[in-house]
């Protein structure tokens, strides 16, 4: 049986590296955000994929930390101030919270 939970923190893995090029090609800044979260959400699947397999609580103990730190991630992107975002952005351009 922990064969087939290593085999799913090696997917996740794989859906990782997947996230992080999304992350890292953009286009917006949501798209950014959405696939850090993803990220984040693989991590916790990875730690808990690997506690199972391992027979470690330590690992459910580092998913919830994981949890924790991309819950403050999504919120402090969200808080954000409007134009901190990027620095290419034109300061007369329409804003969808308008």
């Amino acid at each position: 049986m922990s064969e087939a939970f290593m085999l799913a923190a090696m997917l996740v893995l794989v859906s990782m590296a997947a996230a992080l090029l999304r992350a890292w090609r953009g286009p917006t800044s949501v798209d950014r955000i959405m696939a850090v979260q993803l990220v984040g959400t693989g991590m916790v699947g990875v730690a808990v994929a690997l506690g199972a397999a391992r027979n470690e609580a330590g690992m459910l103990d580092a998913a919830l930390v994981a949890t924790l730190l991309a819950a403050v991630a999504v919120s402090a992107f969200v808080r954000r101030p409007e134009g901190a975002a990027t620095s290419h952005s034109k300061p007369n351009s329409p804003s969808l919270d308008r």
